[in-house]
């Protein structure tokens, strides 16, 4: 399971890796490390949207830590790079779904065009072939284009899915799912939700509702909130999982279209900044792309290493 982790991993980075990360590694086959090293190392993580904050930091550490220990080889500085990265990403890790209960019930956030109802799907296919009874709740009622594509993309990965007529109340829906889920013992509910603006104040607001209305059937729901993110939007996602993680109370990401992005860095911004987990990466167009993020795997990807 974890070899087809990171091929998935390593796939989904490839283009990041060629373009930027590639010359980050190449940094480091010199036969020393110059103030020029320092500088382009600098320019070239901005430039994969790690963030400038993010950057600086980082790199502090780095530097300070290879005088303190006397590192000189061009390999232990990249070592101790990744290791920064590591960390970067494993502070902000928990484990996903972690407990045992009867129903979980799985809230997904994201604005329009993230790449949110194939990343349900792909979730809801994951938690099938771990054994689960899923069904989706299609709450993204504002446009009847979203229910229509929830439900082609459940008959694709053969799950049932609660759904009202376009323009209903979200609530309402997810109040039927829940009831739904519980009356076929399923114990995965996993809700789609409107792929709205993060700018849009009175649409997040509605997130908020619906979050009330699943922990009054189901204690502690929702168990998990995942913010799907377009990794091709660069450090613009950043803005938006800041707004959602205060207004959705976000637990976790879900990193989409990695397979398309050159700028996979932004997602170290969000480990330093937001203290959120990527737990979940979507690498691809087909259902089975995808896999649980592990920050070792993504970093060694990153720099093209096994």
């Amino acid at each position: 399971m974890l070899g087809l982790r990171r091929n998935k991993i390593e796939d989904g980075v490839e283009r990041t890796r060629q373009s930027v990360f590639g010359r980050i590694a190449n940094l480091f086959r010199t036969n020393e490390i110059t103030e020029e090293t320092w500088d382009e190392l600098e320019m070239l993580l901005i430039q994969a949207d790690v963030g400038i904050a993010t950057v600086a930091e980082l790199l502090q550490i780095v530097r300070e830590s290879s005088a303190e220990r006397g590192l000189r080889r061009p390999e232990e500085v990249r070592d101790l790079l990744k290791q920064g990265l590591v960390d970067l990403l494993q502070g902000s890790q928990h484990t996903y779904l972690e407990g045992e209960r009867l129903l979980n019930v799985v809230l997904v956030v994201g604005v329009n065009g993230s790449g949110k109802t194939t990343s349900i799907a792909k979730l809801a296919r994951y938690h099938k072939e771990r054994g689960d009874r899923v069904l989706l709740a299609a709450a993204d009622t504002f446009r009847a284009a979203a229910i229509d594509q929830l439900q082609i993309w459940a008959q694709r990965v053969g799950v049932d899915v609660i759904a009202h007529q376009p323009g209903a109340d979200p609530g309402a829906v997810v109040y039927d799912a829940i009831r739904a889920a519980q009356a076929r013992s399923a114990n995965v509910l996993i809700v789609d939700t409107a792929g709205r603006l993060h700018t849009r104040h009175n649409l997040m607001q509605e997130l908020a509702k619906i979050s009330s209305i699943a922990r009054k059937q189901v204690h502690r729901a929702p168990h998990e909130t995942l913010l799907v993110l377009d990794a091709t939007t660069g450090q613009n996602a950043l803005n938006q999982a800041k707004m959602f993680a205060e207004t959705a109370g976000v637990t976790g990401v879900v990193l989409a279209k990695l397979d398309s992005s050159a700028k996979g860095g932004m997602v170290f911004a969000i480990g330093r900044e937001l203290g959120l987990p990527v737990l979940f990466v979507a690498t691809g167009e087909q259902p089975d792309d995808w896999a649980p993020f592990d920050a070792v795997s993504f970093v060694n990807a990153l720099f093209g290493e096994a």
